[in-house]
C-alpha cells in the first residue's frame, strides 16, 4: 500500500521496532524489509497517531526527512 496524495518516492513500509520518548520530540525506529529508519517526530504525534511498538506504519523519506504515517 502507498499514500498517493503525497509526493513522496520514497516509502517503506513497517513496524514501530521502539519509541525513545522525550517531553517534546520521540525517536521512533521503524523495522522495514530493507533495515531500520528511525524518525524524530512531536511526541503529540506520538501520542495523536496512537504509535506503540507493534504499530504498522509507513515512512515517508524526502531528503533528510523522514515523516511516519500510520497504516
Amino acid at each position: 500500500m502507498t499514500i498517493q496524495a503525497i509526493n513522496v518516492r520514497n516509502q517503506f513500509k513497517g513496524h514501530v521496532r521502539e519509541i525513545v520518548r522525550g517531553d517534546v520530540v520521540s525517536e521512533i525506529d521503524v523495522e522495514t524489509p530493507w533495515g531500520v529508519v528511525t524518525s524524530v517526530i512531536t511526541t503529540r504525534s506520538v501520542d495523536d497517531l496512537g504509535l506503540v511498538v507493534g504499530t504498522e506504519v509507513v515512512a515517508l523519506v524526502k531528503s533528510t526527512e523522514v515523516s511516519l504515517a500510520r497504516l
